[in-house]
């Protein structure tokens, strides 16, 4: 499988900070990419570079086969951007604003009519085609904004925390819509914080801190840096925490607050049930007991040693801010 986003050494500054500071990542065609990082961690900055909206200040990046520096119109014509924050207009139709992005995109008015007809079957609003973007729920209002960013049918989507604010419901029906455009051959690059996002959706994941790559792989090869499975107790007695950590294969850790003793296990089956004997065999009564495997949860916090850094995020936004008005390619 050739792939469909290529960056080698890529280095982005805003004053003193490297948003990006050496970044390799490789993209398949025909892929979901999750990246997931920190705030501030460069996950937008490698969006915009690829999408030739800035200009690294070192290395190279290529998107469908395209230099983003050299060729930066043929770029172009092969992606599409759907970012954080709607670009639609609320008071036009569904219909409407998808006609008008064609005819924004040279298509035609024939072919941007026949073209947003399409798009609203496609993303299950063809009944609501005629109604006011205003009127459309959260849900519905990504789908549309995810289909005006597929008016020209890009090969190389850029989805930049396309759920942020949407409810369970809304991020279930943008979940569907980006797995129809895969199954279609469409290549897309997720960003996201909502790591639950990730592990439903991408093919492989890389974590960027301090806008490196410091970790890439399937969801599965990422929780199994981790340590691998464990097995969860439960107790209704506090005090029998110690008791049920002796019965626990491997070395445990216990959690007073929670009533939970938690030890690593290799054989799953075979470790389940052998704790539920041996708690019934010595008179421990169990609220719970689940062999489970990490999460991604634990993956980022293993891997980037926090969860979020408010104070560098804001330092990087506010210069990418500056910086996104004055380079555009």
């Amino acid at each position: 499988m050739t792939d469909a986003i290529v960056v080698e050494g890529a280095r982005k500054r805003y004053g003193e900070k490297w948003a990006l500071d050496g970044l390799d990542l490789r993209v398949g065609r025909g892929t979901v990419h999750g990246m997931l990082g920190p705030n501030g961690a460069g996950k937008t900055t490698v969006v915009r570079v690829l999408a030739t909206l800035l200009r690294a200040d070192e290395g190279r990046a290529e998107v469908a086969g395209y230099d983003v520096h050299r060729q930066p119109d043929e770029v172009r014509r092969r992606i599409g951007l759907l970012g954080q924050h709607a670009a639609l207009d609320e008071e036009l139709s569904g219909r409407q604003n998808l006609d008008m992005f064609g005819r924004l995109y040279h298509l035609g008015a024939r072919h941007a009519r026949v073209r947003a007809d399409e798009l609203l079957e496609r993303f299950g609003l063809g009944d609501t085609g005629r109604k006011a973007v205003k009127q459309y729920s959260g849900g519905m209002r990504r789908r549309l904004d995810l289909a005006a960013s597929l008016i020209t049918e890009p090969d190389v989507l850029f989805l930049d925390e396309p759920t942020t604010g949407l409810d369970p419901r809304g991020r279930t029906e943008v979940w569907e819509a980006v797995r129809s455009l895969v199954d279609g051959g469409t290549t897309v690059l997720l960003t996201t914080q909502y790591l639950e996002e990730a592990d439903q959706l991408a093919h492989r994941i890389s974590v960027i801190d301090r806008g490196r790559v410091i970790a890439d792989g399937t969801a599965d090869e990422l929780k199994s840096r981790t340590g691998g499975d464990r097995i969860d107790v439960v107790v209704r007695d506090a005090a029998q925490l110690e008791l049920v950590a002796r019965l626990l294969p491997g070395d445990a850790t216990l959690d007073a607050d929670r009533r939970l003793a938690s030890a690593p296990v290799v054989d799953r089956m075979g470790a389940l049930t052998g704790v539920v004997q041996a708690l019934r065999d010595a008179g421990v009564e169990a609220e719970d007991i689940a062999v489970r495997r990490p999460t991604l949860d634990e993956v980022f916090l293993r891997l980037t040693g926090r969860a979020d850094d408010q104070e560098d995020q804001e330092g990087r936004e506010d210069g990418e801010d500056r910086e996104r008005t004055k380079e555009t390619v």
